[in-house]
C-alpha cells in the first residue's frame, strides 16, 4: 500500500515549496536539458524562450467554474498572456483544450466560450487551433483546460532593454527574467492583492464578507507592452498566482540571488478582503491572484512607472512596495510596528484550485 509521501496531493498543485518540489524532483528531472531553448524548462520561469519565440503551456481547474468577477474561460485566456508578457513578449496565438465533464450543461459551455472570445478581444490576440475530450460524470467539477499561447519579441521589449542598459551597464539579459533583479532596483506591485483567492473561496464554501469581493482576473499584456515602450527600465516582472505574492517574491530572489525588503504599510491590501483573510486566519500575501503583475524596475524609472500604473485602470492602485538588497537573504517585511518579519515561501496556496 502506498503511504502519502509516495501519493500526489492537493499541495503539489497549490504552488509554493511542495510544488515547486515536485517540478523540480520529478519534471524537470525527465524533461529538463532541451539544449535549443534560450529559456528553458529548468529555468521555471512563467514562459519559455526557444529561438525569439516566447512560448506558454497553461492549464487550469478551478472550483467552481463559475466565480464573482469572472470564469474558466476568461482565467484561462488571461492566465496565458499574463505569463507571456511577464517575459516582455507579445502573445498573438492560443492552443485550447477542452476536458468536459459528462452532464456539463451546453448552456455553460457557450456562457464559458463566449468569455473566452471577450477575453481574448481584449488582449488583442486569438484562439487558432485546440482540441476537445468528453470524460465520465465525475469530481472534475464541469471541465478543465488547458491554453497554450506563443508570444513574439517587440519594439517596446528592446526600447526597454534599452533603458535598463543605461542605468545597469552590466545588464545583458534579452529577456524580462525572474533572475534580472540587481540590489538597489524596486519592486512595485500593480495592485491590491488576494482579491481573486477571496473571490473563489467565497464561491467555493458559500461564505459571504459582508460586500463582494470579486476576483481581479484579467490580461495585462496590452499595458504591459505600453509600459515597457512608453517608460522602460523593467528588469523583471512576475504574476503572483498560486502561493500569491509571498510565492513570487521568495522565487525573484532566488534566482536573483539578492534579498527583497517588502515595506508593509506600502502593501495595498482592499478592506474588505484584509478582514475576510483575518476572519479565516489567511496570510494574504499568500493568497493567489489573476490580474496583478510584480515589477522589478531600475531605481531612476520606479515613480514614473508608478505614475504610468496610475493611469491604468489595471493598474490604477499600484504602489512601490519595496526593493532589492545585499543585507540578507530571501524576503523581508518592514512592519507597521517597526521591526522586520521573514516572509518564508509559502508550503502552498491556502485557497485549493484557485485556478
Amino acid at each position: 500500500m502506498s503511504s502519502k509521501k509516495d501519493t500526489v496531493t492537493m499541495l503539489h498543485g497549490a504552488g509554493g515549496t511542495v510544488m515547486h518540489s515536485l517540478v523540480t524532483d520529478y519534471v524537470v528531472k525527465y524533461l529538463g536539458g532541451y539544449s535549443n531553448a534560450e529559456v528553458p524548462l529548468e529555468a521555471l520561469d512563467d514562459a519559455a524562450v526557444v529561438g525569439d519565440v516566447v512560448f506558454k503551456s497553461d492549464s487550469h481547474a478551478v472550483k467552481p467554474i463559475f466565480f464573482p468577477g469572472g470564469d474558466i474561460g476568461r482565467l484561462s485566456v488571461s492566465g496565458t498572456v499574463n505569463d507571456i508578457a511577464a517575459l516582455g513578449a507579445e502573445p498573438y496565438a492560443l492552443a485550447c483544450g477542452l476536458i468536459l465533464e459528462e452532464g456539463l450543461a451546453l448552456s455553460d459551455l457557450e456562457r464559458i466560450l463566449a468569455s473566452m472570445r471577450s477575453t481574448c478581444a481584449e488582449a488583442g490576440v486569438g484562439v487558432v487551433t485546440g482540441d476537445t475530450k468528453v470524460v465520465e460524470k465525475g469530481s472534475l467539477g464541469g471541465c478543465v483546460m488547458n491554453v497554450a499561447g506563443i508570444g513574439r519579441r517587440t519594439a517596446a521589449l528592446e526600447s526597454n532593454l534599452k533603458v535598463v542598459k543605461q542605468h545597469h551597464s552590466n545588464f545583458t539579459a534579452r529577456w524580462v527574467l525572474d533572475s534580472n533583479l540587481s540590489v538597489g532596483d524596486k519592486i512595485i506591485l500593480s495592485g491590491t492583492i488576494g482579491d481573486h483567492g477571496l473571490a473563489v473561496l467565497s464561491a467555493q464554501q458559500g461564505l459571504k464578507f459582508g460586500s463582494e469581493i470579486k476576483s481581479d482576473v484579467k490580461p495585462l499584456n496590452r499595458m504591459i507592452q505600453h509600459l515597457l515602450g512608453i517608460v522602460g527600465g523593467v528588469v523583471t516582472m512576475k504574476d503572483p498566482t498560486r502561493g500569491g505574492l509571498a510565492d513570487a517574491l521568495n522565487e525573484i530572489s532566488e534566482k536573483s540571488q539578492v534579498g527583497i525588503l517588502v515595506h508593509e504599510a506600502k502593501v495595498p491590501i482592499r478592506q474588505d478582503v484584509q478582514a475576510a483573510c483575518e476572519m479565516l486566519g489567511l496570510d494574504p500575501l499568500e493568497v493567489g491572484n489573476e490580474g496583478k503583475i510584480i515589477i522589478g524596475a531600475v531605481p531612476a524609472k520606479a515613480e514614473e512607472i508608478l505614475n504610468f500604473l496610475r493611469h491604468t485602470s489595471e493598474g490604477e492602485n499600484a504602489e512601490i512596495i519595496g526593493e532589492a538588497t545585499c543585507e540578507f537573504k530571501g524576503v523581508a517585511m518592514q512592519t507597521l510596528v517597526g521591526g522586520k518579519r521573514i516572509i518564508a515561501r509559502p508550503v502552498g496556496d491556502p485557497v485549493p484550485r484557485i485556478c
